[in-house]
């Protein structure tokens, strides 16, 4: 089983500490992990932290898989607009890698991302006529076209309409499921980390405020601390939870 520990994490750009001394339990994958937040709270900083793309102090340690394993989906993902969305997975699979031949079982892999996400169409459409939501498909399918054990992604469902982003959370959730990935996405959308994560790290502007599973962390007093809004939670027909706003 892949799993993800931070201990006494510190983040830097410089001399400035953006937040320091998280620590959190492992993070086992098998299923969705949301760090939810608001904006400026670092939650694209502690991304970068565990990418390796950020120095400071502490220890992000991974169990089951190494660094080469992790893949990291910015928020924007200033993907070049000189390639086909073909151009651009083939791109993301070949990272690191000397040469561009692709195998049989390359082929499969960049087939089978473009079918699951249903982007097979636009395959060879140039990445400058895509609308931002087809944009943000072809970077899922980057980070995901390697089969990668440690998945972050930075608000992976912000530019598709609302139909797509459950398509594409479910997708993600079989994912992690079928993997034993650890996939954490930084969500807005509250009832959507309800609905889908089984676990949540919550921050606000330097420092860690709870980790634990979902209903546990994802409570009406969390809410207002971290957004100063009054809201409740109930329980829906099919049994999941959803989040009310009352008001600030």
């Amino acid at each position: 089983m892949v799993s993800l520990k931070l201990s006494s994490v510190e983040a830097r750009y410089g001399r400035k500490q953006v937040f320091g001394e998280v620590t959190t339990p492992e993070i086992h994958g098998g299923c969705l992990t949301a760090l939810i937040g608001p904006n400026a709270a670092g939650k694209s900083t502690l991304f970068r932290r565990i990418a390796g793309q950020l120095g400071g102090g502490g220890a992000v340690s991974f169990a089951g898989a190494g660094r080469e394993d992790l893949r990291y989906m910015p928020q924007d993902s200033g993907t070049s607009a000189a390639l086909s969305v073909y151009e651009a997975i083939v791109l993301a699979l070949k990272q690191g890698q000397g040469g561009w031949r692709l195998d049989r079982a390359e082929l499969a892999a960049i087939d089978l991302v473009l079918r699951t996400l249903k982007i097979e169409p636009l395959a060879f459409t140039q990445l400058a006529e895509l609308s931002g939501g087809q944009r943000q498909l072809v970077s899922i399918a980057q980070t995901l076209v390697s089969r990668p054990r440690l998945v972050l992604m930075d608000e992976p469902t912000s530019a598709l309409d609302l139909y797509r982003q459950f398509e594409v959370l479910e997708l993600l959730r079989d994912y992690a499921r079928d993997t034993g990935a650890v996939v954490i996405l930084a969500l807005h959308d509250l009832n959507q980390v309800l609905r889908y994560c089984d676990y949540a790290l919550a921050i606000s502007p330097g420092r860690l405020e709870a980790v634990g599973p979902t209903v546990e962390v994802v409570q009406p007093g969390l809410i207002h601390r971290l957004y100063g809004i009054r809201a409740r939670l109930e329980t829906c027909s099919r049994g999941y939870r959803m989040m009310i706003v009352d008001g600030h």
